[in-house]
């Protein structure tokens, strides 16, 4: 009997032995599940914000990394690669597939008429710790400001000027009035890129805008026939005109040379005439008689007193006749 009651006892012993130690096993494989849970990995376009009793520590890069579990550290991981996108005005309901918000997209112009715009914003994050901590709900700040900029750009154009020619001018204006509200704010976000993706009347009015617009490209239609018509007829009149001038400018200096030289031609004949009048005034009756008769056929002799008529006639020498 009492070697049973020993073998009890230490049976007893035994299995209060393994329990010790079952249960230190336990509390041991607890402890490290625990602290195994400040193992986290962040991914290639995100980064580890780490906050040590809810003050802001560290900044973890991507990889493995590790943080003390809670409540000592926590950490919120944020994407600072991706690019991010609001729509306003719209929504994407699968690929190439959308969905109008009216009340976004209704806004009023600088001449109290209205149109739809729809416009994209898309950014991405630049201080992540701004993003996460300084305030509630960024990505809603982003849009409200956005389209709170927008509004107010189309809101200083005429409803023309908006569906036209100031488009790009609104979407770069409205990026930069952006970026300025959100630095003041601080929230840490770049922005990207505003683009309008649909600029269009009001449906009530689309088919009025359409004919004005009509008109409109038939007047810019006619305006640049006529300024073809322009380029082509002036350039050929100033090279006319400018040819004209030239001619007569040739002309001005041949008249000009031929009058110079026929003044200097009288006045050696001048000079000739005062040394010898005589010989001179036979030499240019001479001159004048060979300038005339070869187209003479027929000739009018007269003798010294004036008082006998003779008739040379070439034509009947020429050909074998007698004259008179």
């Amino acid at each position: 009997m009492e070697g049973d009651f020993e073998r009890r006892q230490d049976t007893i012993e035994k299995v209060k032995k393994f329990i010790s130690t079952f249960s230190i096993l336990v509390i041991l494989i607890i402890i490290g599940i625990y602290f195994a849970t400040g193992i986290y990995q962040v991914e290639p376009s995100e980064v580890g914000l780490v906050k040590r009793f809810g003050k802001f520590v560290r900044t973890d890069e991507p990889g493995i990394n590790y943080h003390l579990p809670a409540p000592f550290e926590s950490v919120t991981i944020v994407d600072v690669l991706t690019l991010r996108k609001i729509e306003i005005g719209f929504r994407t309901t699968a690929p190439g597939r959308y969905s109008e918000v009216d009340k976004e997209s209704l806004m009023m112009t600088g001449d109290n008429n209205f149109a739809d715009v729809e416009s994209a914003i898309q950014y991405r994050v630049k201080e992540p710790e701004l993003y996460a901590f300084n305030v509630k709900e960024p990505d809603t700040i982003v849009k409200y400001v956005a389209e709170a900029m927008i509004r107010e750009r189309v809101a200083q154009r005429t409803v023309n000027e908006v569906l036209t020619s100031d488009r790009d001018a609104i979407a770069i204006e409205s990026k930069q009035a952006i970026q300025e509200a959100l630095d003041k704010y601080q929230i840490g976000i770049k922005i990207e890129n505003v683009r309008l993706q649909e600029v269009n009347p009001p449906d009530q009015v689309l088919a009025a805008f359409d004919d004005v617009n009509s008109s409109l490209q038939d007047k810019e239609k006619t305006i640049n026939e006529a300024l073809s018509y322009y380029n082509d007829i002036v350039p050929r009149a100033q090279g006319q005109a400018s040819q004209t001038v030239q001619e007569a400018s040739a002309y001005k200096e041949i008249q000009i040379l031929n009058a110079q030289g026929e003044v200097a031609r009288f006045a050696n004949i001048l000079e000739k005439y005062i040394e010898a009048p005589e010989i001179t005034r036979t030499r240019l009756y001479i001159e004048t008689m060979e300038e005339i008769l070869p187209d003479a056929r027929k000739i009018l002799l007269f003798t010294e007193n004036n008082d006998t008529l003779n008739f040379l006639d070439l034509d009947g020498i020429l050909s074998g006749g007698d004259s008179k």
